[in-house]
């Protein structure tokens, strides 16, 4: 009993040092900026911590939540956030930012694609978390009750893993029920100047788990959204760029950051409502000729799966018309896999 009682306690001191660490950052002196290591728990991996950086703005405003690398293996909005920290000057910033610049940096150091390598999970299927839970579900607590309850608008930032093609495109929930908040994410999206921008049903309850990250923030009652942009686990400088233009578009839109270069928004928008997933039935080999951002039709065969000695195991076919907004880009598949995600409108 007094072991038990030791770890709760544990445990509780740990989130309320956190909390008072990112706390006091935020009600530092401005403009200012800081730089924490928020730790988890006391795991024995020196990498079960997350890095936060608070740059406070001369003049109070809304507090600006920026997440790269929830999943390690992304590396184009780490890159493109690790250069706005350089950037970003605080005498010209109204209000606050968070940024997380790298949220799974086990998974980073370690090159593992989707999985945090402590304990095997997807830290982005894991909100809200669980403060007494494996690494990445306190890790997941720790980003849901200190960051995110913080923030006025939560944007996190993803890219194709290690096998994914992925179309550059912003998203956020379509909540009907928190009509101010998804009137002003869209806005976001639409400010962000990118071309493709889709938006999520959201269907869960308050007490239901969010499991991603974006989404959490949304059934908290923040301003949420989320950009992917880059593939296939590499740094593509094109794809670097347009996430840095994308963040100082959205502050400028917020009236956060006056020295920003303001893209003229003459880019026609493309706007989906609806997605379809198409997943693997078997383990193998996957061929197809197709990438991400090409238009499919109803019935299209997308590609096939075989064995390892080429006997087919699956044919891929579209069950709408719309456009590829990521597939897996590389030939290992196993089953359950989303071998594609198409975007419509209806």
């Amino acid at each position: 009993m007094r072991y038990i009682l030791f770890i709760v306690m544990s445990l509780y001191f740990q989130t309320t040092f956190a909390q008072s660490l990112l706390k006091g950052a935020l009600d530092g002196t401005r403009p200012g900026k800081e730089n924490l290591s928020l730790r988890v728990d006391n795991h024995k991996d020196s990498l079960l911590a997350l890095p936060v950086s608070v740059m406070r703005g001369a003049k109070r405003g809304p507090i600006f939540t920026i997440v790269a690398g929830i999943h390690g293996f992304e590396y184009p909005p780490i890159i493109a956030v690790q250069e706005l920290m350089k950037e970003i000057d605080t005498k010209q910033l109204t209000g606050t930012l968070i940024i997380i610049p790298v949220a799974n940096t086990a998974s980073f150091y370690r090159r593992s694609p989707f999985v945090n390598p402590i304990d095997h999970k997807n830290l982005n299927k894991s909100f809200p978390g669980k403060y007494d839970g494996t690494a990445t579900e306190r890790l997941a607590h720790l980003i849901s009750q200190q960051v995110i309850p913080n923030s006025d608008v939560f944007l996190d930032i993803h890219g194709g893993d290690a096998n994914e093609d992925l179309l550059p495109f912003v998203c956020y929930y379509d909540r009907r029920d928190k009509a101010e908040q998804t009137r002003v994410a869209k806005r976001l999206a639409e400010a962000s100047d990118f071309e493709h921008i889709v938006s999520y049903p959201y269907t869960i309850s308050d007490d239901e788990a969010a499991l991603y990250a974006f989404k959490q923030a949304v059934q908290d009652g923040r301003i949420a959204l989320s950009i992917e942009c880059g593939k296939l686990g590499t740094v593509q400088v094109s794809a670097v760029k347009k996430i840095k233009q994308a963040v100082y578009n959205c502050l400028k839109e917020m009236d956060m950051y006056t020295d920003a270069t303001k893209s003229d928004l003459t880019r026609t928008k493309v706007h989906y409502n609806r997605q379809e997933y198409i997943n693997s039935h078997a383990q193998g080999i996957f061929y197809s000729t197709l990438l991400a951002g090409d238009r499919v039709i109803r019935g299209q065969q997308l590609g096939y799966i075989t064995d390892v000695f080429g006997n087919k195991l699956q044919d891929v076919i579209a069950g709408v018309p719309g456009v590829i907004l990521y597939k897996v880009g590389t030939p290992p598949v196993n089953k359950g896999e989303t071998l594609f995600c198409i975007a419509y409108s209806e």
